[in-house]
C-alpha cells in the first residue's frame, strides 16, 4: 500500500504548522506561513515569512521558516512528498537521484546562514535563549533534510541528525514546554528503528538512537502538545499506524490533517486509499 508522506524535517525536526493559536493575540504571522506552506501555498508562505522577518530582524524564526518554505518547495516539484518510505520498508535513503533547482538551493543556503548568524548573535547576548535554540534544531533538521533526500549525502545527514537529536534534548531537559523539540528525539528513534538489525546496532556504536517504543513516545508528544510540528507529528503516528496494521488510527489522523489542510491534495489521496 502506498502513502505519500510530507517530509519537511525529516531526521530532525521537520516542520510544520498547527491548528493552533499563536497566543493570547491570535495567530502571528509565524503561524499564518506555516499553514501556508502545509497547504502547498510556498509563494504565499514566503511573503509571511518575510514580513515576520521585518517586523523581527532579531528572529532567527523568520529565516528557518523561510527556508523551511524553499525546502518544501523542492521537495514538491520533486515530488519527494509522494515518495513511498514507510509502509513497503524501502529505504530511506533509497530514492532516486534529484535534480535540485540552483535558484531554490541559493535562497534556501542563504536563509539558514541568516539563521545561524541570528542564532549566534540570540546566544551571545542570552546564552540560553529557547527560542534561538530552537531555531538552530530546526536549522539542522532543514539542512540534513536536504543532505539526504536532494544532495545524497546520508553520512553527513546522519550526522546532522544525531546533532540536532542532541540539542532538542538538551532544550527539552530545560524548556519542557517547547514540545515541538520532542519531534527530533521521536523521528531518529522511531525512523532508525525500522532498519534491520544488524544496521541499528551500528547505528547505536555510532551515537544514534534506535528505540521504536521511545520514538512513537516522543511523537505523541509533539502531536498532541506541540505548535509548529503538530502535524508533521500526526503524520509520521498514520506512517506508524499502517506500518503497525492499524488502519483505523491512521484513517483519523489523515482525516484531521485533510481536514486542517484542505489545499494539501497528498492527505486527500491516501485517505481516499484507506477509504
Amino acid at each position: 500500500m502506498r502513502f505519500s508522506i510530507q517530509l519537511g524535517s525529516f531526521l530532525a525536526c521537520a516542520l510544520a504548522a498547527s491548528a493552533a493559536t499563536g497566543g493570547p493575540s491570535g495567530p502571528t504571522l509565524l503561524d499564518t506561513g506555516y499553514r501556508q506552506m502545509y497547504n502547498m501555498q510556498f509563494a504565499e508562505a514566503h511573503r509571511s515569512f518575510q514580513q515576520w522577518e521585518a517586523a523581527h530582524p532579531d528572529d532567527p524564526m523568520g529565516p528557518v521558516s523561510d527556508a523551511a518554505a524553499y525546502l518544501f518547495s523542492e521537495f514538491d516539484r520533486l515530488r519527494i512528498l509522494q515518495a513511498e518510505l514507510f509502509v513497503e520498508n524501502q529505504s530511506f535513503f533509497g530514492m532516486a537521484d534529484n535534480a535540485a533547482d540552483p535558484a531554490a538551493k541559493q535562497h534556501f543556503d542563504a536563509a539558514l546562514a541568516k539563521t545561524q548568524s541570528l542564532v549566534a548573535a540570540a546566544l551571545s547576548r542570552s546564552p540560553g535563549d529557547p527560542n534561538a535554540r530552537f531555531a538552530n534544531v530546526l536549522r539542522i533538521g532543514l539542512h540534513s533534510d536536504y543532505l539526504a533526500l536532494i544532495d545524497k549525502k546520508y553520512m553527513a545527514s546522519l550526522g546532522e541528525m544525531k546533532t540536532g537529536r542532541a540539542l532538542a534534548e538538551k532544550l527539552v531537559a530545560e524548556h519542557p514546554e517547547y514540545y515541538d523539540a520532542h519531534l527530533a528525539v521521536g523521528v531518529e528513534n522511531y525512523l532508525l528503528s525500522q532498519k534491520a538489525a544488524p544496521v541499528r546496532w551500528l547505528l547505536r556504536v555510532g551515537g544514534a538512537q534506535t528505540d521504536k517504543n521511545a520514538g512513537l513516545e516522543k511523537l505523541r508528544l509533539t502531536a498532541e502538545k506541540g505548535r509548529y510540528l503538530m502535524p508533521f507529528a500526526r503524520l509520521l503516528l498514520a506512517v506508524a499506524d499502517l506500518r503497525d496494521h492499524q488502519p483505523a488510527g491512521a484513517r483519523a489522523r489523515l482525516e484531521w490533517l485533510a481536514s486542517e489542510f484542505p489545499e494539501n491534495r497528498l492527505y486527500q489521496e491516501e485517505l481516499s486509499k484507506l477509504r
